[in-house]
Parts: structure tokens; C-alpha cells; sequence
């Protein structure tokens, strides 16, 4: 494994492996000229090597090529909030000089002309591409190949199952993911891993695979909460903001749903714990109910879901339905048919109403808190997991990140959500960050 001495002076965590080093102290030692881009890669590229067999989180990589990218930015003197930052994208995302295949048999050897707009972004900050991650098929129920890094024989999550492992696994300090459903924070939480679904709509999607672009959005892992803030930056192109101290005691909603009783009893206990050290702590710990509107948000994002999604993938369904799986034909595509559009105006209104009724609750609460997942990754890889603990959070656009905090009866990873108002991910970033010092 690479290492750097001491004497580098890169990190105060110097003595590690540099395939464990965040995003955040790769770009401060390669802006210092303490460590070079093709040094970090080279380390990324030794843990793929001796993980990947097991793991396969790695859709397309190409060694040859990152060692390449990272000569140049090496001779270019790179410098920005991303310099020298491996970072892998999800492959339903368009990269100029990757194939972005979709999970998808259609899609095989499809090579986009240009980048997604996140990509463009990432390398303009000074990030290295290291490679695509392994989707499920087009971001939806049929899996991809990819095991969970901490038990090989359970399901990653999806549909960003590639990002989430390989940042687990720590082949790779940053990955770009995508959220429909739960596609983000329930992977994870399975995986061990910083994860981070954005207020709906403030970062650009443009070079990404719609699946249903009322729900859609980016979704990014990370190792630390400071690398998914930092990230956040670079992809909405704002400077760098450190995370500020929350200024007052937090005021925490301990929203446990009405979906509680699909919690394993193993996580509703760490749940319920977390809660009570927070307010141990100091934070202002509430129970709070929300409106009987919200049992129906599940069925009504499946409805939405799947309108919309039938309807952008018209054209693989008249000319390639032989090629689509039949999870995917005998689920979302059948609900999509099968939904009229006055049925899909009528759900995307209740969600509309929804989004006006949880407002007021973040007048009390500067987050609510609940899991992200019924517990530990299930056995085996035909299905991703239990989804509907995201359903209501997607839907109502706002943020949410999952802290890799916990451990099942296994030993495996389970994390705490963290929800905050529409526009308010700073403000979720300055609670996560204290929630996690005092936690972890």
C-alpha cells in the first residue's frame, strides 16, 4: 500500500495509506506539491487491483488512461478545491472519454461526445476521473453485478451500487451517484459511506440519464462530511464555504414515520439511542408526527415514478424491449402504462400539497431525524432493499444525508438520516457535522 512519511508534511494523517486520506486532504497536499496526482491514483488503482474481483463496483477503468490523466495534471501544476481528487461516476452520467453503457445491454460501447455537466465540473475543480461505476439498469430495480465490500454475498443497494461500494471500500475518495428513490443514501448505508441527496434541482443534471426529472437528482459519497460539502461546492461552481458551527443548541424532529414498523428491532434501538444522546448532548430532541397526507406519498411517487419514466424510455421500449429486463418491464414500465396522466397529475399534486405541509415542521426543527434503511445490507444481489424509508424525503425535495455511525448484529454498516428544509444543505452540513463528532 502507498504510503508518505512524515516528513511530507501533507496531512496530519500522513501515516495513512493514501487510499484512506479524504478528498479534502488529497487537495490540500497536491495544492501544496507535497504528493502528485499520479502518486494518489497509483494508490487508488493498488486497492482496485487487490478489491475489485470481489467487489466489481467498476463498470469501465482503464489504469493506462488515469495514470495518463494524472501525468498531465502533474505537469500542468493543477491547483483548485479538487486537485488531484480520484473521483468515479455513476454510468448512466455521459463522460467524453469513457463509454456510459446504463446497465443496459442497448447501450453497449455507447460513447458520449461530451461530458455530463457534473464531469465537466469535477475536472475543472482539478479532479481526476478515475472511472464509471457499476448501475443498475438504467438507475432502476434490476441489479448490476456489484457485492457489498463488507460481505460479499449482500446486496450493495441501488441503483448507485458501484459509487457507493467503491467509496466504502475505499478504492476512491469521491463518487457521483443519482436519487429517484433511494438510490444514494440506502447504498450508503449498506456500504459505510458519507451520502448526500441535495435539495431537488440545485445541481445540474444535463449529460445525465432522466429517469423521472420531477424526483431526480445527483447523489454524492464521500468519506467525510467536510468532502461532501466541499463537493457540493465545486458542483454548484461556488467557492469553497467551510462548515460553520450550528449557532444555537439543534433542534432535532425524531420523525419516526409511519414507516416505522418495517425497521428492523436492531435499528429502531440505534435510532432511538442516537436520539437520546443527541439530547444528552444538548440538542432540543422532539418527537414529531407528521400529517396523515404523508401514507400516501409511496403510492404517489409510484405513480409519478413510473409516468415518467415510461414515457422518457419510449424510444427503448419500441425498439429494444427485447433487451430490457423483465424486472424492469414488469414493474416501473407496466406502472408507467398503466398510469394515466390525470392519475400522475393527481399524485404529483399530493406531493406538491405534502411539500406545503412540511414546511411549517422545519419552522420547529432544524432537522429531522430517522434511518435511511430497514437495517444491515439483505442477502443476496437480485434485489437492492428496502426503498420506502427515502420515498418521503425524495418527494418532498429536500436534503438528506445518511452517517456511516453504526453497526448491525453482523457487524455490518447501518446509518442515521438526516432530512433539513429545502435550502437549507449548509444548515444540514453544520448539523451533520456535529451530530457525527458526537456520535461516532
Amino acid at each position: 500500500m502507498t504510503k508518505i512519511s512524515h516528513n511530507s508534511g501533507a496531512s496530519a494523517r500522513s501515516d495513512a495509506p493514501l487510499q484512506d486520506w479524504t478528498a479534502s486532504e488529497i487537495a490540500a497536499a497536491v495544492n501544496a506539491r507535497t504528493v502528485t496526482c499520479e502518486t494518489v491514483v497509483r494508490a487508488c488503482l493498488e486497492r482496485i487491483a487487490e478489491r475489485e474481483a470481489q467487489v466489481m463496483a467498476w463498470e469501465y477503468l482503464n489504469p493506462d488512461q488515469v495514470i495518463a490523466q494524472a501525468r498531465a495534471l502533474d505537469a500542468a501544476g493543477v491547483s483548485g478545491p479538487l486537485a488531484g481528487v480520484p473521483f468515479g461516476i455513476k454510468d448512466i452520467i455521459d463522460t467524453s472519454d469513457m463509454p456510459t453503457q446504463m446497465g443496459s445491454p442497448i447501450y453497449k460501447g455507447h460513447q458520449p461526445k461530451g461530458d455530463a455537466a457534473c464531469v465537466a465540473l469535477s475536472r475543472k475543480a482539478g479532479g481526476i476521473l478515475l472511472g464509471k461505476t457499476v448501475t443498475t439498469e438504467f438507475a432502476n430495480r434490476h441489479p448490476g453485478k456489484t457485492h457489498n465490500p463488507f460481505d460479499f454475498t449482500r446486496t450493495p443497494g441501488g441503483s448507485s451500487s458501484g459509487s457507493a461500494a467503491a467509496v466504502g471500500d475505499h478504492m476512491v475518495p469521491l463518487a457521483i451517484g443519482t436519487q429517484t428513490t433511494a438510490s444514494t443514501i440506502r447504498p450508503a448505508s449498506f456500504c459505510g459511506t458519507f451520502g448526500y441527496r441535495p435539495t431537488h434541482g440545485d445541481l445540474r443534471c444535463v449529460g445525465v440519464k432522466e429517469a423521472a426529472g420531477t424526483l431526480d437528482t445527483l447523489g454524492l459519497f464521500a468519506r467525510s462530511i467536510e468532502d461532501i460539502a466541499l463537493y457540493r461546492e465545486v458542483l454548484t461552481g461556488s467557492a469553497p464555504v467551510a462548515i460553520a458551527e450550528p449557532a444555537a443548541p439543534l433542534r432535532v424532529g425524531f420523525c419516526r414515520t409511519h414507516l416505522w414498523s418495517q425497521l428492523e428491532p436492531h435499528t429502531q434501538s440505534l435510532i432511538e439511542d442516537a436520539a437520546a444522546r443527541l439530547a444528552r448532548a444538548g440538542a432540543k430532541v422532539e418527537e414529531v408526527a407528521l400529517p396523515a397526507d404523508f401514507e400516501r406519498i409511496e403510492d404517489a411517487h409510484r405513480w409519478v415514478s413510473s409516468f415518467e419514466f415510461s414515457r422518457n424510455f419510449t424510444w427503448e421500449i419500441e425498439n429494444h424491449w427485447d433487451q430490457i429486463s423483465e424486472t424492469l418491464r414488469n414493474n416501473r414500465i407496466k406502472d408507467g402504462l398503466s398510469c394515466s396522466f390525470e392519475q400522475y397529475r393527481e399524485a404529483r399534486e399530493l406531493m406538491a400539497r405534502c411539500r406545503g405541509l412540511l414546511d411549517p415542521v422545519f419552522d420547529q426543527y432544524d432537522v429531522l431525524l430517522n434511518a435511511p434503511a430497514s437495517g444491515e445490507a439483505p442477502v443476496g444481489l437480485n434485489k437492492t432493499g428496502n426503498a420506502a424509508l427515502c420515498v418521503l424525503w425524495t418527494s418532498m425535495h429536500v436534503p438528506a444525508v445518511t452517517l456511516p455511525l453504526f453497526k448491525g448484529p453482523l457487524g455490518l454498516p447501518i446509518g442515521m438520516q438526516l432530512i433539513a428544509r429545502r435550502n437549507a444543505d449548509r444548515a444540514l452540513f453544520s448539523a451533520a457535522r456535529w451530530a457525527w463528532r458526537t456520535l461516532s
